[in-house]
């Protein structure tokens, strides 16, 4: 029903960005993670991502862009937070699988892989010293504000990036350099 609402007041869907994401400030072991964690952070990081791309997909005119924003940690994993780092490394490879399928629509699908951002998620991390603490291992010396991460995926979105597809972009003050 949203969506049939949605495409008679905007006439279509040029451009899909799947953003979101919890990340459980605790560190919990593997060991020690309650399955409600687990299940809790894959429906609101993975599953709606799945649904709300496949809705996409759908409505979507050919041509169209599809960016969905993963992490940093889908790319090296991340101790004590093994559920958010699965998520995130499953939307990169959603992200490759995506960008083949729909190819012969000349759909382009691509990701940001975002390192530490400024948002209400990781107040508490940041609170106290864990700003300069989490800035000291950042070589751009700053964590990222939301600004930093929708510059580059409004470039994905652009027709200067329309041979970009499959795609994980990095965007993380150079705190993790992948080749």
């Amino acid at each position: 029903m949203l969506i049939g609402t949605t495409l008679a007041q905007l006439g279509g869907l040029d451009i899909f960005v799947g953003n979101a994401g919890i990340w459980p400030p605790d560190d919990v072991s593997l060991a020690d993670m309650s399955d409600e964690q687990w299940e809790r952070t894959i429906r609101q990081n993975l599953d709606s991502v799945f649904y709300t791309t496949r809705d996409a997909v759908h409505v979507m005119a050919d041509g169209g862009c599809i960016v969905l924003v993963s992490s940093t940690a889908g790319q090296r994993g991340e101790a004590y937070h093994s559920d958010y780092a699965a998520t995130k490394g499953a939307i990169i490879s959603f992200t490759k699988s995506l960008a083949v399928e729909l190819g012969s629509r000349d759909i382009n699908v691509n990701c940001v892989a975002p390192g530490w951002v400024d948002t209400e998620m990781v107040q508490d991390a940041i609170a106290d010293s864990g700003r300069e603490q989490i800035s000291s291992g950042i070589p751009l010396g700053r964590i990222a504000t939301a600004d930093d991460i929708a510059g580059p995926i409004v470039f994905l979105c652009s027709p200067m990036a329309r041979h970009v597809t499959g795609e994980a972009l990095n965007v993380n003050g150079g705190s993790v350099l992948c080749g």
